[in-house]
């Protein structure tokens, strides 16, 4: 099960607030598609997971508040990316990071306290409402071109979230 409600709780750089709006938003966004639940397929280059992904059906107050198309999809892909490399690599999210260092978020092991980001790994995400596997793909190498010209030299993921497509592509870690 692909773990996108309560990540507030795990993910200690995500506050109640910022996590329930990815939470929402995700919801929108897998709404637009599908009825829960469906499968999401979680690919790596070790390679592909299937996980359930299961939501409650976002309601017309969540839909206006998650009405602009771009800032649902954005938001509601850090929910879902998140909670893969959670689910995947047991990365939970640490830091919004600066814009210009080629990433979203800093990620560290779930529970391992974090004095200085040196030991963290940056997280680039994207998300795509339409398109099939190769859109996906495609985005990726964007993300991870992005990642590797990035002002930080810490290592670093990216990764893109399929809505339509169900899919969650995770990079090898960018150094």
């Amino acid at each position: 099960m692909l773990p996108l409600a309560d990540m507030a709780k795990r993910h200690p750089g995500l506050s109640e607030g910022t996590a329930l709006s990815y939470h929402e938003a995700a919801r929108v966004c897998l709404d637009r598609h599908h009825r829960s639940p469906i499968s999401f397929s979680l690919e790596t280059s070790a390679g592909t997971t299937t996980v359930k992904v299961d939501w409650e059906q976002a309601d017309d107050r969540c839909r206006a508040a998650h009405a602009n198309e771009i800032d649902a999809t954005e938001w509601g892909a850090y929910c879902c990316a998140l909670a893969t490399t959670e689910l995947l690599m047991g990365l939970v999210a640490t830091y919004r990071a600066p814009t210009g260092t080629g990433a979203d978020y800093y990620l560290a092991k779930a529970g391992v306290k974090t004095e200085d980001l040196e030991t963290s790994i940056r997280f680039e995400v994207s998300g795509t409402d339409e398109g099939a596997a190769a859109q996906v793909r495609a985005r990726l190498l964007k993300k991870i071109n992005q990642a590797r010209e990035g002002s930080s030299n810490l290592p670093a993921l990216a990764g893109v979230v399929g809505f339509k497509s169900s899919r969650v592509a995770l990079s090898d870690p960018i150094i």
